[in-house]
């Protein structure tokens, strides 16, 4: 029996459930016979009381193995020790195969998601038909009557091979009516209307059994997963529509609770036969590689940490001068499961409704707790972004600011996420007060994942260009971010350097850069991993202006730093540097240019970006070269600029 039996809903779960594919090797006739007769016993013994969608079907599966395991019994009470024909022992093999693979499902309609068996309920009646053909054709080439089988045993079998031969596809009406009734209610949606809360109830709670939030939570999780699996049977548009639809659910039957520690552990669907994961590369950060704590899916639908929208190519349009990274793909090839379809667009809108309502209710736990999920909803789909803003969430969020530290943090967090949408920048910017409070939870907030993202909130806003002046003359702004840099978690110090990369940009934020301490933070950022290469891409921009050249200029540690950077860097920190280098002597005069030219190690290390550095590295260091030529002809001669870069 070939493993590509295995339904195509389990498919891509056959990597840890290898075991079920292979039957005992080098048994004897009765080992062999009590190993099948074993699996046949466990299956019946744990779905004595069988799942409750598919009822029926998995009952008649239920009482087909029971037949079967009688038959098995018989052969092991009468059997010796090897007695069997090679044609038995095969069907034996194939039979251990068949009921641990249906052992396999009725586990996996066991523990999936009730909306996701219903959904697929056709499909699932299907896989059960299928287990019935493959017993029927087993039985049919069973040499029964070469074991000395008894009339009776071999009459019984007989009626199961019909049975099986004979039987149709059965799909419950019932739950057929149940799936059609979902699809209503998302066709209510999609005409702009909310289905009635007692219809809701009476297919989710009473017929679904989704009986509290934490069901609610659990199912949306599954139904999210099987998108991001890219699942053959998952229709993204469908399985998007379900998620929006139990999100509304949740809200509008269920209280939400106080947001807690508690509350992170949310409850999922376990497969138990999963042995390991393996996390999708679009889940890690593109500059840390690290596992997204918070992802959010910005505009582009690429999946971003809240230091990372650097690297995301519709953000870097706002004066990033780098490159994309290499094999960074610039054109979206996936979509945002929640801007799936127009119901699920609407049922995210009314869904958002409910929540900002709650975020102006007298409870402060209540409003904590609908910021939390706020935050959640505008983690995907720039739809929900858009409708958030619109609906007036951004003035309620701003007021949680000062509240206690979960609502602080929330509140900052879902203000970064409505960021991304670009009209909300400007919602955000013309809030009033708004951009003062951002300030406020950088210089201030009770955690760090507050400061961090209310960093990350001021690198968002600042993609728009005329922003970035308000930003650096917001008082404490660029003093809160230095100290970020330089007293930060490494995520904190990547949120602060990134940001103040951004500010760099505008030529008018170089003298609050200076004053504020920025400038020296970035200095001292040139010999920390992890924030050297966007530090010194900064300094490059900064050392455009005069005042920036006059501070950094005396600092010896400047050119060392940068020096080291070009010695230990990787290729984007290697071209940050040289570009440093370069904007110091071409802003500096002749002073600096001979301090620079005069450094150890710097010809030697010229020459091994000219020949290994990325483009832009080759092209500053050339230009670095014929600075240094100008003032110490020296400097270059080893090493002809035209002929080392082919120009």
């Amino acid at each position: 029996m070939s493993k590509e039996l295995i339904f195509s809903s389990l498919r891509r779960r056959k990597s840890s459930l290898s075991g079920v594919f292979f039957a005992p090797a080098d048994l004897s006739d009765v080992a062999l016979i009590k190993a099948v007769a074993s699996v046949a016993s466990n299956l019946i013994a744990k779905y004595a009381d069988p799942p409750v969608f598919q009822l029926r079907n998995a009952r008649s599966l239920v009482r087909k193995v029971k037949v079967l395991l009688f038959f098995l019994q018989f052969l092991g009470d009468c059997g010796s020790s090897s007695w069997l024909p090679p044609s038995a022992k095969s069907c034996l093999k194939e039979l251990y195969i068949l009921i641990h693979r249906a052992r396999v499902f009725l586990d996996f309609c066991s523990q999936a998601s009730q909306l996701w068996l219903l959904l697929q309920n056709p499909q699932i009646s299907g896989h059960f038909h299928d287990l019935d053909m493959e017993i029927a054709t087993l039985l049919d080439v069973f040499p029964l009557r070469q074991i000395g089988m008894a009339a009776d045993v071999r009459e019984q079998m007989e009626l199961l091979r019909l049975q099986c031969q004979r039987s149709k596809l059965f799909v419950d009406p019932r739950d057929e009516a149940l799936r059609f009734r979902i699809f209503s209610f998302l066709d209510e949606f999609e005409m702009g209307r909310a289905p009635e809360p007692s219809e809701l109830r009476m297919a989710f709670v009473h017929r679904l059994g989704i009986q509290d939030e934490k069901a609610c939570l659990a199912e949306i999780e599954y139904l999210e997963e099987q998108i991001h699996s890219q699942d053959e049977d998952a229709d993204p548009c469908l399985v998007g529509a379900a998620v929006a639809l139990v999100r509304y659910c949740r809200f509008r039957l269920f209280e939400i609770k106080q947001v807690g520690e508690e509350t992170k552990k949310i409850p999922t669907f376990k497969w138990t036969g999963e042995s390991s994961v393996t996390i999708p590369k679009d889940f890690c950060c593109p500059i840390s590689l690290d596992l997204m704590r918070d992802p959010v899916i910005v505009s582009s639908a690429h999946a971003q940490s809240s230091f990372a929208k650097l690297d995301c190519p519709l953000v870097r349009g706002a004066g990033n001068p780098y490159d994309a990274p290499d094999g960074y793909e610039t054109s979206a090839e996936t979509t945002s499961a929640a801007s799936a379809s127009k119901a699920a667009t609407e049922a995210n809108r009314k869904t958002a409704e409910i929540l900002i309502g709650k975020l102006s209710a007298e409870s402060e736990s209540e409003r904590t707790a609908a910021a939390r999920e706020i935050r959640l909803l505008a983690k995907t789909g720039m739809e929900n972004r858009a409708c958030i803003a619109e609906l007036g969430a951004i003035p309620l969020l701003e007021a949680l600011l000062s509240s206690n530290s979960i609502a602080q943090e929330n509140s900052v967090t879902a203000i970064l996420n409505l960021s991304i949408h670009e009209n909300n920048k400007r919602r955000i910017m013309e809030q009033g007060g708004c951009l003062r409070s951002i300030v406020g939870v950088l210089t201030d907030g009770f955690t760090s994942e507050a400061r961090e993202n209310a960093a990350a909130t001021l690198f968002s806003l600042s993609a728009v260009h005329v922003y970035k002046k308000r930003i650096s003359d917001e008082e404490g702004a660029v003093v809160a971010l230095a100290k970020l840099l330089r007293e930060g978690t490494p995520r904190g110090k990547k949120d602060a350097v990134t940001t103040l990369f951004n500010l760099s940009t505008h030529p008018e934020c170089s003298a609050r850069m200076v004053e504020s301490g920025a400038v020296s933070a970035l200095v001292e950022a040139l010999k920390v991993e992890g924030v050297a290469d966007e530090a010194a891409g900064a300094l490059a921009l900064l050392a455009r202006q005069k005042n920036v050249v006059d501070l950094v200029g005396k600092d010896d540690a400047v050119l060392g730093n940068l020096i080291g950077l070009m010695r230990i860097g990787g290729a984007k920190g290697k071209e940050n540097a040289v570009a440093a280098l370069h904007e110091l002597c071409r802003s500096g005069g002749m002073s600096l240019t001979l301090k620079v030219a005069k450094t150890p190690a710097l010809a030697s290390l010229i020459h091994t970006v000219l020949f290994t550095g990325t483009k832009r590295a080759r092209r500053k260091a050339v230009s670095l070269i014929r600075l240094c030529q100008m003032f110490e002809p020296a400097v270059g001669t080893a090493t002809p600029p035209s002929a080392a870069v082919g120009l």
